[in-house]
């Protein structure tokens, strides 16, 4: 009677380790920080990451997404990555040059021509050694998703080119790189963390450069008038975990987190270009005047001694800078 009872307790035992197992196994949950809200480019990646994460885990892991710069400004997340409190960012490439100067080469003004050029570079060898750089300053680069081409907005005076652009007081991020390139161009850059409605409401500031998906989400057609198709920048964002904390996952748990984030961004990118068309539609018919033609060549040479500034005086950044200069020929 007793061993058929010790023997019951042992079927029950293996009873519950395979069917009632994983009722009891341990979560972990991925801290994702964005400034962003939900809708935004930034967000777009993060929901598309947590969902193929949650499922292709099995409900081992779980991602938590603190938006709308719940966690402080990109830079500020950035430092809760490099200390691991904060797991992963999909952050904009301009605030990462106060910590590896080699993504200024992105920010590069009137870089890319156009996205296929943008794929082609970042996707490939020179991209990833702009990914490799960062472990130098505690993350782990991971892919680009994108934020896409930057587009000027002011409401005092419709901009053609460059001329136009004197005196006015235009919000930029936190980098040396945006501010360099509009006081290139004759304005009043300001550094200002996201987000800027209000600023721009109140007239504390002229105006602003940003993708069109911006414009559109934030409802800039409401507070600004005038907007020109400079295109100056191709601004990405760059997808990043802590790697204090990436470098104790295992193996497969790598592997799983880098293919999901990649295919999310990838999905991502191709979303946000298939919608531009209609953005710049919307943005017309809310009564922003729009200049679509404005000259570039003046633009491009007003900020053409950006090379030779000390912001690529790194000579591991004047080489890449080079390099990706001669590709995009």
């Amino acid at each position: 009677m007793i061993e058929r009872w010790k023997t019951w307790v042992v079927v029950a035992a293996v009873f519950l380790i395979l069917v009632g197992g994983p009722a009891f196994a341990k979560t972990t949950t991925i801290k994702l920080g964005v400034v962003t809200k939900p809708g935004s480019a930034q967000n777009i990646v993060a929901e598309k990451f947590k969902s193929l994460v949650e499922a292709r885990s099995g409900g081992a892991y779980k991602v938590k997404i603190y938006h709308s710069a719940s966690l402080g400004n990109e830079t500020e997340i950035l430092q809760q990555i490099q200390m691991g409190t904060i797991h992963m960012g999909v952050i904009t490439g301009g605030p990462f040059d106060t910590f590896d100067p080699i993504v200024r080469v992105i920010n590069y003004p009137f870089l890319f021509k156009d996205h296929a050029q943008v794929d082609e570079i970042l996707d490939g060898p020179l991209g990833a050694q702009i990914l490799a750089s960062l472990e130098t300053s505690g993350f782990k680069g991971l892919c680009f998703s994108e934020n896409g081409f930057r587009n000027l907005t002011n409401n005092r005076r419709a901009v053609t080119g460059p001329d136009q652009v004197a005196g006015l007081k235009i919000r930029v991020m936190s980098s040396a790189l945006h501010k360099a390139i509009w006081q290139s161009l004759g304005a009043n850059p300001t550094p200002m963390p996201w987000p800027i409605y209000t600023e721009l409401e109140q007239g504390v500031i002229d105006g602003q450069e940003n993708p069109l998906w911006v414009m559109e989400v934030y409802k800039f057609y409401e507070i600004q008038k005038h907007m020109t198709l400079t295109r100056h920048v191709y601004s990405s964002h760059i997808d990043v975990a802590s790697l204090r904390w990436f470098n104790k996952l295992s193996k497969a748990d790598q592997s799983m987190i880098e293919a999901a984030i990649k295919e999310a961004a990838k999905f991502q990118r191709k979303d946000n270009r298939e919608k531009n068309a209609g953005r710049l539609a919307l943005l017309k018919e809310k009564g922003m005047q729009v200049v679509e033609t404005p000259d570039v060549a003046a633009f491009r040479a007003k900020v053409s001694g950006l090379k030779n500034m000390d912001l690529y005086a790194d000579p591991r950044v004047q080489d890449l800078l080079n390099r990706i200069l001669e590709a995009v020929k």
